[in-house]
C-alpha cells in the first residue's frame, strides 16, 4: 500500500468518504458540501487534481460514464487508508478526551 498522501487532507477525507458509492464529480461536490453543512465548497480544479491523486495512488477508479461525466468509486485499498486515517484521528481525538482538563485548548 502506498502511504506518501498520509496523512490525508481534509479535502481527500472527504473525497473518499462521498466515493463510498460511485459519483461523478460534480456529484462529489455537492455531497461534500451536504455532508459538511456547507463549510467545504470545492473548486472544480481542486477536486479534479485531488481526484487525480487519488486515482494515480489506486485509492479511486474510474467505473463508468455517464454521458460525458465519468464516474469514480473508492477502492478496497482506498477503503484501507480511510480506515488507518479514523484509527489515527480516533486516537488522536482520544488524546483530548483523556487529558481530564476541562480547560480549553
Amino acid at each position: 500500500m502506498k502511504h506518501s498522501l498520509l496523512p490525508l487532507s481534509e479535502t481527500m477525507h472527504y473525497i473518499l468518504l462521498a466515493l463510498r458509492e460511485p459519483l461523478h464529480g460534480y456529484a462529489v461536490m455537492q455531497e461534500i458540501e451536504k455532508n459538511s453543512n456547507g463549510t467545504v465548497i470545492l473548486a472544480a480544479g481542486t477536486l479534479y487534481g485531488a481526484i487525480e491523486n487519488l486515482n494515480k495512488h489506486g485509492w479511486i477508479e474510474s467505473v463508468g460514464n455517464s454521458g460525458r461525466r465519468k464516474i469514480y468509486k473508492i477502492t478496497a485499498e482506498g477503503c484501507a487508508v480511510l480506515k488507518m486515517e479514523q484509527e489515527r484521528l480516533s486516537h488522536i481525538l482520544s488524546l483530548y478526551e483523556g487529558s481530564g482538563s476541562n480547560e480549553e485548548v
